[in-house]
């Protein structure tokens, strides 16, 4: 190679540095796993970082990041609800002083905090038993293959409305699990209510989880008790 060859090189070696990265501390790289991470979620996380940090783009959309990552962007939105159901990823929503406008970001500090306490449990923890010990193992299933698992209720609600849910959508769902406390089986049955009535929409599923709580209707089976008393009087 010239010495020009060499120049335009580093040139562009230099340029591409500039676009700038994202800085990743070793704890994470050390504990996703251990923190339930799969590595398409731990590439998710990172790529949401690095449409942070290296191009402002605080939100990017299941399009963006699936194109990074070579998936689709219903596999992406369905990642997303997990990590945002299980407290590793949040969405805020700001609204600009001057102008009023709402935008909406992700955030990732729970990730960061639960990497941080996890590795500092591991560095706290005595050696267990002498580098003779043996590593407790959970006993392998020998009776062949797990059965095949229902289809999550994120990949239920994309089928039901066609299309993949956005984020604001994945955290609703991800609110009716984890702050309002409705067992999932209850939104199922909530769903079906509204595509049995031809109101899908989530404001009109939200409605009837609100209205089964208010009556203290907890499992599947009293929402359907009550979802065919309901149909009976309009029917009627």
């Amino acid at each position: 190679m010239t010495d020009f060859g060499r120049d335009a090189h580093a040139g562009s070696a230099a340029e591409l540095l500039a676009d700038g990265g994202v800085f990743v501390p070793q704890f994470v790289l050390r504990t996703y796993r251990a923190l339930g991470l799969t590595d398409a979620e731990f590439m998710l996380l990172l790529q949401i970082a690095g449409f942070r940090h290296a191009e402002g783009n605080a939100f990017p959309t299941p399009d963006e990041i699936g194109e990074r990552m070579g998936i689709g962007e219903g596999k992406v939105a369905e990642l997303i609800g997990g990590l945002i159901r299980r407290g590793f990823l949040e969405i805020d929503e700001r609204i600009d002083p001057e102008t009023g406008v709402i935008s909406e970001a992700y955030r990732w500090t729970g990730w960061y905090e639960r990497a941080a306490a996890s590795a500092v449990k591991d560095r706290a923890a005595p050696a267990a038993g002498g580098a003779g010990s043996a590593v407790s193992r959970p006993p392998a299933d020998r009776r062949g293959e797990a059965p095949e698992q229902p289809p999550s209720l994120f990949a239920v609600f994309e089928q039901e409305f066609g299309r993949p849910l956005s984020p604001m959508e994945l955290e609703t769902i991800s609110a009716w699990l984890d702050q309002d406390r409705y067992p999932e089986e209850l939104i199922r049955v909530a769903l079906k209510e509204a595509v049995f009535a031809g109101k899908l929409s989530f404001r009109y599923i939200d409605r009837i989880l609100l209205e089964w709580s208010r009556n203290r209707i907890t499992s599947a089976e009293e929402a359907r008790l009550r979802a065919r008393q309901f149909r009976g009087r309009t029917q009627g």
